[in-house]
């Protein structure tokens, strides 16, 4: 071949290359495409930033912690009850056996969560009538193991599981602890113990930008999502991984995340996404299993995880006042239930409502260290049977002190109120607790 020719080859296999890593090289998907991938995406990494939080702290696979009261270290925690935590692993030849004590007359549950957030099961009486305390073994749906006759199965679909045992402070928290402290869970054998995935850290405070993307594999791969219809959320979540890798494409992406992805997360949380707002509260539209709604699961998952189902507890938030601005401290306000709405009415076991900063989700420093409010506080009632609520940083004129939720000046908080075996027009779905109305300082 004569030089001019060699170099003319030369030249057009370097141009053909260069087009064919053009085209090789990943797409970018639409920026709503990019926002809709970074929200789902964060439900997981919200758990996995719990998960190595939990480890660092000293978990170890398989043994349940006891916390002491209110020592709990995740966003929007019930002070109503005693918690256990753990993180669990099984497999095809083992399982978790649980030990549950007799409980009686007072709420309590063992729930299993998956790497999503997502509620697997429960033990406790409502779900075991027959037989709701012993020993328990939590196993892999269709996996044959062999177990003792005395031993109820629970079949869970994820071999990793992030376990808290609930049981009602009520008004003998001692007895509670004393309770608490029975509950335990160890392996039937020796399951393949898992490593905690090294995905990105964040405070909650400061979600991450396409940082979160350089986890995406990892978290995507280490728990499967039992919702169906992900596929095209995940192959996108996965494109946007490979994609970033290109530094424009990353520029590109943290922008849209920063302009597109958060701020909807935020405007979404007032109204739980797609939840019913009545009185200024918001009931989410499922809770616990969420189906298709993954927005919704991430904004459980940022703004109180580990939630349980619908059948165990119903949540009502508030994030606004009665001026539609966000609640703070700066203002007072009443909440005021009739004799026939009393919310008492609509709860097996109690209701409590609690106030927790508007950006770690933790309960609001006092003097009083008082941080909620519920049927076994020692509330006044009107003489018509009423009860009134107060939140405010200064006890509101004629509040009875012991009905007053101290909320500091200059902190913005929300509300979270719950009622635990829901019944009635609450179970229903039909009650909504009554609307705050500012109040006059003292």
């Amino acid at each position: 071949m004569k030089p001019r020719a060699r170099h003319l080859a030369v030249a057009l296999g370097t141009l053909f290359a260069a087009a064919a890593y053009g085209q090789a090289k990943p797409s970018l998907p639409s920026d709503q495409e990019v926002s809709d991938s970074y929200i789902y995406l964060l439900s997981r990494l919200l758990v996995l930033n719990q998960e190595q939080a939990d480890f660092a702290s000293g978990f170890q696979w398989n043994q349940l912690v006891h916390r002491k009261v209110g020592d709990v270290a995740w966003p929007n925690p019930n002070l109503d009850v005693a918690y256990s935590e753990a993180w669990v692993a099984i497999d095809e030849r083992s399982c978790a056996l649980v030990t549950v004590p007799k409980v009686e007359k007072r709420y309590y549950t063992v729930q299993f969560l998956n790497g999503w957030g997502e509620t697997l099961a429960n033990i406790n009486e409502r779900v075991f009538p027959q037989r709701p305390y012993g020993e328990f073994a939590v196993c892999l749906k269709g996996v044959d193991i062999a177990l003792p006759a005395s031993v109820q199965r629970v079949d869970v679909s994820s071999k990793t599981l992030r376990v808290l045992s609930r049981v009602e402070l009520g008004a003998t928290p001692d007895e509670a602890v004393a309770l608490q402290k029975k509950f335990s869970i160890r392996s039937s054998g020796h399951p393949a113990i898992p490593e905690v995935p090294k995905t990105v850290r964040f405070d909650i405070e400061k979600l991450p930008g396409a940082a979160a993307f350089d986890s995406a594999t990892l978290a995507l791969d280490s728990a499967a999502d039992i919702n169906p219809g992900m596929e095209n959320l995940q192959a996108n979540t996965r494109a946007i991984a490979e994609a970033i890798k290109d530094p424009a494409a990353r520029q590109h992406v943290d922008e849209v995340i920063h302009q597109k992805a958060i701020p909807a997360i935020y405007k979404a949380s007032p109204t739980l996404g797609d939840g019913t707002v009545k009185n200024g509260w918001a009931l989410p539209t499922t809770i616990g299993v969420y189906g298709h709604n993954w927005l919704l699961r991430t904004l459980v998952n940022l703004g109180g995880i580990w939630a349980n189902s619908y059948e165990e507890v119903i949540y009502y938030k508030a994030f606004l006042g009665p001026d539609g601005k966000p609640l703070n401290g700066d203002h007072a306000y009443a909440m005021r239930f009739e004799k026939d709405q009393l919310p008492s009415l609509y709860a097996t076991y109690f209701w409590s409502v609690i106030a927790v900063d508007a950006v770690h989700r933790r309960v609001l420093p006092n003097p009083m260290k008082r941080y909620l409010l519920s049927n076994f506080s020692k509330l006044a009632y009107g003489a018509d049977g009423s009860l009134t609520l107060y939140l405010g940083a200064d006890k509101p004129a004629n509040a009875p002190e012991s009905n007053w939720i101290p909320t500091p000046k200059g902190t913005g908080y929300s509300l979270t109120f719950r009622f635990y075996r829901p019944k009635g027009a609450v179970a229903d779905r039909a009650y909504f607790p009554p609307a705050l109305k500012e109040q006059q300082g003292p």
